[in-house]
């Protein structure tokens, strides 16, 4: 399955505006280098000639081995004389030409490959960030940040029922995902969040999901029913165009599920869940798992394989102690 028209178009349009802002850089640079060295520009011309002759030498037949070995020499001469004529002034050929973003691909989106035209991993990389995006809009990814969580609302008077207070704890839950996010890559380990209702889980999810933006992954925030509702409309949907929601999920750097276990349970419901955790795993590719669910309900709401293939491939964390929310009221 693929990315949806919309989506390819975007990424598209993205890599096409990279090359135009590019070469609008370079024809700027070179105006102005011409400006201060108006032979300069001459030189390309000559150059540009020479290319423009062996077509025409190609066309025309004849000697043409003999012909693009001559009008060979005269460029590389050309060019030897454009480069010390610009070094002579502060400059080299690299300030004349664009500086694209890929270099692979010189922001075309597409290489040759075993004599093939294929995607360029830059393309690729855009398709899945605009995708990411699609997905993302109505998500509250701004709203928190590891700088905005106070641990003073966290009780330092530990619990008999609990190893540490719940200030140690989430002092040492967050230290770990400050530590995650900062190292993130796309073969990170996955994390199991587990608690009760308004004790961080969330926050230091988006957090996390902040940082790992703003270094360049794609990451998909999104609660458990909101998946199931959107896979579940794709699967019946008649219009198989748009339907690339579980291949997002999929690829995405990090995928984030808030809210496991408050999806309308059915057997589609499950079955999706388990699949997309399951082809990510498979993957190597981490999930972000926040739930209000113990273990035990989780059994009892899915099965005993699919807990254990969740928790036993993920770094559980346990959020305990009073409802912070209400603290701060």
């Amino acid at each position: 399955m693929g990315y949806s028209s919309e989506v390819r178009k975007k990424s598209i349009d993205i890599i096409k505006e990279r090359k135009l802002s590019a070469e609008r850089k370079a024809d700027f640079k070179r105006d102005k280098i011409f400006s201060v060295i108006p032979e300069a520009a001459e030189y390309e011309r000559k150059i540009a000639s020479c290319a423009i002759k062996a077509g025409r030498a190609v066309i025309r037949g004849g000697d043409v081995k003999s012909e693009l070995e001559k009008l060979k020499d005269e460029s590389l001469k050309l060019q030897a004389e454009y480069e010390t004529l610009l070094n002579s002034k502060g400059y080299s050929t690299k300030d004349t030409e664009p500086d694209y973003y890929c270099k692979e691909c010189n922001d075309t989106g597409f290489i040759e490959k075993d004599n093939r035209t294929v995607m360029c991993s830059c393309l690729k990389k855009v398709m899945v960030e605009t995708a990411c995006a699609e997905l993302n809009k109505n998500s509250p990814l701004s709203l928190c940040t590891f700088e905005d969580l106070d641990l003073k609302y966290y009780s330092k008077e530990k619990n008999p029922d609990y190893p540490r207070s719940s200030y140690e704890q989430m002092n040492k839950i967050f230290e770990y995902c400050k530590n995650y996010a900062e190292k993130f890559r796309p073969d990170s380990e996955s994390i199991f969040m587990n608690g009760m209702t308004g004790l961080g889980k969330t926050h230091l999810s988006l957090a996390i999901a902040n940082e790992v933006i703003k270094r360049g992954y794609g990451v998909i925030y999104v609660s458990a029913p909101i998946i199931v509702s959107k896979l579940e409309k794709e699967q019946f949907s008649r219009n198989k165009e748009n339907n690339n929601t579980e291949q997002t999920l999929t690829e995405c750097d990090l995928l984030i599920v808030d809210d496991l276990g408050t999806e309308f349970s059915t057997q589609f419901s499950s079955k999706a869940l388990y699949n997309l955790f399951n082809s990510r795993l498979l993957l190597g590719k981490p999930i972000i798992i926040n739930t209000n669910l113990d273990l035990a309900e989780l059994e009892k709401l899915y099965t005993q394989r699919f807990v254990s293939r969740i928790i036993g491939e993920a770094r559980r964390l346990d959020f305990f102690g009073e409802d912070v929310r209400l603290k701060k009221t």
